[in-house]
């Protein structure tokens, strides 16, 4: 269902990526429900780290309940290789905390109203407030991975964030370019999304003391899942329902940040509705997503994306083979399967 027209049929697509999947979830992180109570609490516990002033901002967007996937993504990893212990823990309200920060900044560049369910910190306090609370997160989370007694996890931390960071910045300057490359695409997500899910899994195999050509393999592991995630993502924005994601819907063109459906809606269409694309893009307006999503349907550009979906889940898998097989291995594979699911969900609701 396009994003424009979720209000008129969600309840299907609700079910499907609603119920359906929170029970699959829950399934694959049974085995690590008390490490993941653990990181929620230990992030709560941060609002008493801040200024006291500033501690309504930090409880909202803190105390917010998602599926916390990169702490999961720790998690089974670490369980894949050995056992769960408090450095994990730590990583894992780390790397969370720097994902929440982007997320506060996402808001605002991108005026989304909507996040988990709930008025986005933007929404609630103002751009200002939420740009810098941001900052604070960030700050937060470096000096929690400056506590460790080797300075390698503040370093790689620190490398990660700036990662992420550049590729939002490219993913800006692009905005509004159809000149961009699918390669270039997805070398924005791999820095952008990917590379948190990374960080997640090569850090656990670090702390698990595993041999560096598992960290490197499990560091591939989370580029290819995280990549997947982030095309799954930019397809819930033009396909999906705002009920089941629990978050503003149809921000990206209205931004102009071209995804991959779009940018292969670029490549197929005429000149004349190359033209028309343009336009609508450059001058977004009420209704402009209705038509854009006429295009995307007659040229059924969410089949070769959910495509690349797969292919990427199915390199995720690959990257796996270096690890020996045990119920954690297949954890993570389930993983893999879980988004898989997710993804062909999506192509019933469209």
């Amino acid at each position: 269902m396009l994003a424009a027209e979720s209000k008129v049929v969600k309840g299907r697509c609700t079910d499907i990526l609603g119920s359906e999947s929170a029970s699959s979830w829950r399934q694959i992180v049974q085995p690590v429900e008390p490490f993941l109570e653990a990181v929620h609490a230990r992030l709560v516990e941060q609002v008493n780290e801040f200024d006291s002033a500033i501690n309504p901002y930090a409880e909202h967007v803190l105390s917010g309940h998602g599926k916390h996937l990169r702490p999961a993504l720790v998690a089974l990893t670490a369980n894949a290789l050995g056992k769960l212990n408090e450095p994990h823990t730590k990583v894992a309200v780390i790397i969370e905390m720097v994902h929440l920060a982007t997320l506060v900044h996402d808001d605002v560049m991108d005026e989304g109203e909507i996040r988990r369910g709930r008025p986005t910190l933007a929404a609630r306090w103002g751009n200002e407030i939420a740009v810098l609370f941001g900052d604070c997160l960030f700050a937060q989370a470096l000096k929690l991975a400056a506590s460790f007694p080797t300075p390698e996890i503040c370093r790689t931390v620190a490398m990660s964030t700036n990662t992420v960071c550049s590729g939002e910045i490219l993913q800006t300057q692009h905005r509004r370019d159809f000149q961009l490359s699918l390669g270039e695409y997805f070398r924005v997500l791999e820095m952008k999304t990917a590379e948190l899910f990374a960080l997640s899994s090569e850090l656990a195999a670090y702390l698990s003391g595993a041999s560096s050509v598992q960290q490197a393999a499990l560091r591939q592991f989370g580029l290819a899942f995280g990549t997947a995630y982030q095309v799954y993502d930019d397809c819930v924005d033009l396909f999906g329902s705002e009920a089941a994601a629990g978050k503003s819907l149809g921000t990206d063109l209205a931004k102009g940040k071209l995804t991959l459906p779009v940018l292969l809606l670029w490549e197929r269409a005429t000149t004349a509705e190359r033209a028309r694309l343009e336009y609508l893009v450059h001058d977004w307006q009420d209704g402009a997503l209705v038509e854009v999503g006429a295009l995307l349907a007659q040229y059924d550009t969410l089949t070769p994306s959910v495509a690349s979906i797969h292919q990427y889940l199915e390199k995720a898998r690959r990257m796996l083979r270096a690890m020996p097989e045990s119920h954690g291995r297949a954890c993570l594979l389930g993983l893999t399967e879980y988004l898989a699911r997710q993804t062909d969900a999506l192509v019933v609701c469209a």
